[in-house]
């Protein structure tokens, strides 16, 4: 049976979004260019640049296994006012003199590793059923809630002027911006270098990855052809290969599957 247009092609492609336009522009654009369904593991806000997941096709099915990686981004925090939106595109709410460096630091220090951040008023996350930024920009004030983050790295580049110039490592569902708050500053600018083990540096909108290199992190199991023929029936496999695996034959992916005492299930199988 042929595949349907819009699963094909499939894939990954790494995309240097510029500041300007929304991730779902962009995703639309490569949707209209390829004739594949597409979507991306992990938005970018309008103001912010820098690299963008966007799955095509079949591979679209495998955005669950992206959006949980480590970001890595690099940032201008401007400490002289905040906004309403923690970012340069908000209603400044507050101005003041901006810390000397020593206290700049030591504020860093404190927001090493684990830390809990209030999520900001114009986020995605639904308050009461609605998006957060939908009651923000209706002249609300929904009551953001705190969300457990992790800081694994957080390098000062350069502090002139009031604006901190951060290189920063963050766990997903991590807001830069409310890293900026907490600062008593505003995002001046924001990009974001990695996700994972892909690196904007590679990024090329007209190249498509195989849906193998998509999950490049997860170990490879090569499968024989009647191996191959169950995981595509849904059958689970006699391997003792524990935890998330992608499952291959000649280099072509599968499925991912679940290795657990002594067996692996397929959780997300391609189509043929």
């Amino acid at each position: 049976m042929a595949i349907p247009r819009a699963l094909e092609p499939s894939g990954l492609v790494l995309v240097d979004k510029p500041s300007g336009p929304s991730s779902f522009a962009l995703v639309r654009d490569l949707r209209s260019k390829t004739g594949a369904r597409a979507g991306h593991a992990g938005t970018l806000d309008p103001f912010a640049s820098g690299l963008l997941l966007v799955l095509l096709g079949s591979a679209t099915r495998l955005a669950r296994y992206l959006v949980g990686l480590d970001k890595r981004y690099l940032t201008e925090i401007d400490l002289s006012s905040r906004t309403a939106s923690g970012d340069l595109e908000g209603e400044i709410i507050e101005t003041k003199e901006a810390p000397a460096r020593e206290l700049l630091e030591e504020s860093l220090q404190k927001i090493r590793g684990e830390v809990e951040l209030r999520v900001p008023a114009l986020s995605a996350i639904k308050i009461g059923g609605e998006r957060a930024y939908r009651l923000t920009r209706r002249g609300e004030a929904p009551e953001m809630p705190l969300r457990r983050s992790r800081i694994d790295e957080l390098q000062l580049l350069d502090y002139s002027n009031g604006i901190a110039r951060l290189d920063l490592r963050v766990s997903s569902g991590t807001y830069v911006r409310a890293i900026a708050d907490r600062l008593g500053g505003h995002c001046h600018s924001l990009r974001r270098l990695e996700v994972g083990p892909f690196s904007v540096s590679g990024a090329d909108s007209e190249r498509i990855h195989p849906a193998a290199d998509a999950v490049p992190f997860l170990p490879a199991l090569e499968l024989s052809e009647e191996e191959t023929d169950s995981v595509r029936a849904g059958r689970q496999l006699q391997r003792d290969e524990p935890g998330l695996l992608r499952l291959c034959r000649e280099g072509r992916l599968i499925a991912v599957g679940l290795g657990k005492n002594g067996t692996v299930r397929p959780e997300t199988v391609m189509p043929v």
